[in-house]
């Protein structure tokens, strides 16, 4: 009676918990992960990702009757969807749980329900498979989602947290074969919390034609590595961002070569060459150190110290503006206006360094993550005012500075809009489950990158450099174009200088009416067609994915 007592008084509570803990299992409810949209022109959005449902087939073994028989129905059923050894794993009397077949699909599930299979001990699991419909379109602006749930590289990984959302559990009274069979005052439900749906500011319909340009163009300059973006300068949107070779996310563990999984355009930084040539005017104009019509006397090259620097293009020598240093690409022009951000001499001083860096730096942000919201994007490297003057030299002309071409266009966005920077940005916002959508606010990082007076004289200096350069070719007429050409060197690390051959070629210019309504920038890693690649490779494919542009947003030629 003592003892009776001491069990069913004493230690009632201590018992009843144990009795739980054996009685009661949790589950987790699975968050569904937000989906994840485009622009379709000015009033659509086209689904980008979407969720499918799968099923994980698992069994207990140790309620597996006929082995044999359940072993024949999934082959039947489940095909190239079961695991290796998984007879093994039916005969195993040891194991409670024992995983049969991954990825299973609705149609399959239905057929092994059908097969009564349950009374063996045989249950599925829902899952959620990512399914990408438009295949490879903007593969590494989306990303993936890996086997375990998490996102790699793109929007799935730079905003994982937000797109999965958060488990919730339940707490339930289960059967012998661990089913729940009620839901009661013992059973804790925490719903929940599913992801959210991301649309982005990215036009399908740009960012196709992006994509078409770029493979039609690299093919025309013989090359295979390339990238394009192209954003809108008054906000920071990026409407598209291409990268060839590419890949289809929905293949994504076929792929061997996993560098075609990083967007280049924000992670693979380099020396951008005479593009920057338009922001190093964008300093001098701001600074009220030269004008579109300064002159200074060209004579093909400009000693540095020990260093001999020379002009690509040999003619017109003699005096020279400002505009025409643009138009013919002469670094020893860029030269002449770091040292007019000194002391005005013919020398390259501390102070003239010291003002390029802080422009670099503080004005077009270069160093620092642009904080677009997609995983991978890097830093980049600005030499300090201590490098040499060489160094600072060639910086004028994008040599010796490590850049991403993202970076570029922002700062460029800045200089040609009056001197604004938004924050590039490839989220626009949310939908909720009822398709209304909430936008989300851009960031404005700097607001006087140079003054509104500077910026329509650059613009108007990157027009007609435009205009009397062979960049132009096959251009629309009529309509405000602007743009600078690049072909930078690139360094060799196996012979401690600079390749002999090998360029990168680059293209960044705007187009739009009095305002500048969008922004392309061009990369052609490889190009083996010929003459300088910025021109021969990268330049076509911004002049046709400008054309299209001017088509697609209705722009009106000059009056």
């Amino acid at each position: 009676m003592v003892r009776l007592f001491y069990l069913q008084v004493v230690m009632h509570g201590y018992y009843e918990s144990e009795a739980d803990k054996e009685h009661t299992s949790k589950f987790t409810i699975a968050a569904k992960r937000g989906l994840i949209y485009a622009h379709d022109g000015t009033s659509g959005y086209a689904p980008l990702v979407l969720n499918e449902p799968v099923y994980t087939v698992f069994a207990d073994p140790r309620y597996v009757k006929n082995p044999d028989q359940v072993a024949d129905a999934m082959r039947k059923i489940a095909g190239g969807n079961i695991l290796n050894n998984f007879e093994d794993g039916l005969r195993d009397k040891t194991k409670e749980y024992v995983v049969l077949a991954r990825n299973v699909s609705e149609d399959q599930a239905n057929l092994i329900k059908q097969q009564k299979l349950s009374d063996q001990g045989i249950g599925l699991q829902q899952e959620s498979k990512r399914v990408y419909p438009e295949d490879q379109l903007a593969a590494q602006v989306l990303g993936f989602v890996n086997g375990e749930g998490q996102g790699q590289y793109g929007i799935e990984e730079g905003m994982n947290a937000q797109l999965a959302g958060k488990d919730g559990q339940l707490k339930a009274v289960t059967d012998v074969h661990g089913i729940p069979i009620s839901v009661g005052s013992q059973s804790v439900q925490t719903p929940a919390q599913d992801g959210k749906n991301v649309v982005l500011t990215i036009d399908r319909n740009v960012q196709n034609k992006a994509e078409q340009a770029l493979a039609a163009g690299l093919k025309n300059a013989k090359a295979t590595k390339g990238s394009v973006v192209v954003m809108d300068p008054n906000n920071g949107h990026i409407l598209a961002m291409a990268n060839a070779p590419t890949y289809n996310p929905n293949d994504f563990s076929k792929v061997t070569d996993y560098s075609v999984f990083q967007n280049r355009a924000i992670s693979d930084p380099y020396e951008p060459g005479s593009v920057i040539k338009a922001l190093t005017m964008g300093v001098g104009l701001n600074e009220n150190r030269i004008q579109p019509n300064t002159t200074y006397n060209n004579v093909g090259y400009v000693k540095v110290d020990d260093a001999i620097i020379k002009n690509v293009e040999t003619e017109p020598k003699g005096t020279v503006t400002m505009t025409q240093v643009l138009q013919y690409s002469f670094n020893t022009g860029v030269v002449w206006v770091l040292k007019q951000l000194g002391d005005g001499s013919d020398t390259i001083t501390m102070a003239g360094k010291q003002m390029l860096y802080n422009y670099y730096t503080k004005h077009y942000l270069f160093g620092q993550p642009t904080g677009i919201e997609l995983a991978g994007e890097v830093s980049g490297i600005v030499p300090q005012p201590t490098a040499s003057n060489v160094q600072y030299a060639n910086m004028t002309f994008g040599q010796g500075i490590n850049i991403s071409m993202l970076q570029v266009m922002g700062a460029f966005s800045a200089d040609i809009n009056g001197g604004t920077y938004y924050t590039p940005q490839v989220v626009d916002g949310y939908r909720d489950n009822t398709n209304n959508f909430t936008s989300k606010a851009g960031t404005i990082r700097e607001s006087n990158v140079i003054n509104p007076t500077a910026s329509a004289k650059l613009r108007q200096m990157l027009h007609d450099a435009r205009e009397g350069s062979p960049a132009n070719a096959g251009e629309k007429a009529g309509y405000y174009i602007g743009g600078k050409t690049g072909t930078a060197q690139v360094y060799n690390p196996k012979l401690g200088q600079y390749d002999p051959v090998a360029t990168i070629g680059s293209y960044l210019g705007f187009g739009g009416q009095d305002k500048p309504q969008y922004v392309i920038m061009v990369r052609v890693d490889d190009a083996t067609v010929g003459g300088f690649a910025g021109t021969s490779a990268a330049a076509p494919i911004f002049t046709d994915i400008s054309n299209w542009m001017l088509d697609y947003l209705q722009i009106a030629p000059k009056g």
